[in-house]
């Protein structure tokens, strides 16, 4: 077991969206979170008390986690002198990065010499296996961006939450590093083969109650061209009953692709729910989750309501506003 609470590396992230691992802890569960550790040059900022490793061993850290998804997960030389140190100094270490802790020697013999452990949530665990695409028991929600990193993951806990705070049957299921780390188990979904990937989700949401609903954490997207084959195992594997179509609105172009423009909801719409049907002839689209935090209230409020006529479904910011109204029609399906 990942040992609580965490002091969140920051590292020398370039941006607020490189630490969103880090930001989902904070956000999603803030009693783990002593503090953040940032680098020179560190453009990320989670808005809570910035601490030294010494720091966050008087505040009661027993990890550090390391909160940033930089591209191709690389772990730098500087990174290693912080994380070398932190193991000294008695801290265990958890990632979710491609480049896992375990391989590197440095920090394997450092974790040795100290009676330390590194957590690489990014292993998978379990033989997976080849999707077989029977139906299965229960119900299943996914949410699928127009990108990366637009919200599918809150947009998934949001509406577990809610649900849950009604008394009714609901389970997030985590299939990243984030949603691993903060729920504590689940499938990182990125790093199974690539044949296995929609068993994994089969594995991830069995069968269950009839009125049960799982809340599948999205990945990627259809349109980006770099991760669209993770998003195409969730829908075939996870055989959803309802889609949340997710995006964020100031985006210029696709997150790490600067010669691709972002697809309307329309186009997502359109791709998406032919695609989900081939696996559950009955999938519905049942709302649209905006993440709209470079937006004022006003313009937020605004674009919303704009979508929302357009598109003819309930359209909100979750983290703003809660899923309540996403709910509401998830349930009148």
């Amino acid at each position: 077991m990942i040992q609580t609470p965490y002091l969140l590396f920051l590292g020398d992230a370039p941006d607020q969206l490189a630490a969103k691992v880090a930001q989902g802890i904070k956000d999603w569960r803030p009693e783990n979170a002593v503090g953040q550790f940032r680098m020179a040059g560190c453009g990320a900022d989670l808005k809570i008390t910035d601490m030294s490793l010494e720091d966050g061993l008087a505040a009661g850290a027993r990890t550090l986690v390391i909160g940033v998804a930089n591209r191709g997960g690389v772990i730098s030389q500087a990174w290693k002198d912080v994380l070398v140190e932190a193991l000294q100094m008695g801290y265990d270490i958890a990632s979710g990065l491609h480049n896992l802790l375990r391989d590197e020697k440095e920090l394997m013999a450092a974790a040795r010499v100290n009676g330390r452990t590194l957590f690489d949530v990014r292993i998978p665990s379990v033989a997976y296996p080849i999707a077989n695409g029977k139906k299965r028991a229960g119900k299943r929600c996914l949410a699928i961006g127009t990108d990366c990193s637009v919200g599918k993951m809150y947009t998934g806990l949001a509406m577990d939450a809610e649900m849950q705070k009604r008394g009714l049957k609901s389970t997030f299921r985590p299939t990243g590093q984030t949603g691993i780390l903060i729920t504590g188990g689940g499938v990182p979904l990125d790093a199974v083969i690539a044949d296995f990937m929609a068993g994994a989700v089969e594995y991830l949401t069995p069968d269950n109650d009839p009125d049960h609903w799982d809340h599948i954490e999205g990945q990627g997207s259809l349109f980006h061209v770099s991760y669209s084959g993770v998003t195409m195992a969730l829908i075939h594997g996870g055989q959803p009953d309802a889609l949340v179509l997710a995006h964020e609105p100031t985006r210029t172009h696709m997150r790490g692709l600067p010669d691709y423009d972002l697809p309307s909801l329309e186009a997502l719409r359109d791709m998406a729910l032919p695609i989900a049907r081939i696996a559950n002839p009955d999938c519905q689209i049942v709302g649209i989750s905006v993440n709209t935090q470079h937006l004022s209230e006003d313009e937020a409020l605004d674009y919303l309501a704009e979508v929302e006529k357009r598109m003819g479904l309930p359209t909100v910011d979750t983290f703003r506003q809660g899923a309540a109204r996403l709910v509401d029609a998830l349930l009148a399906i």
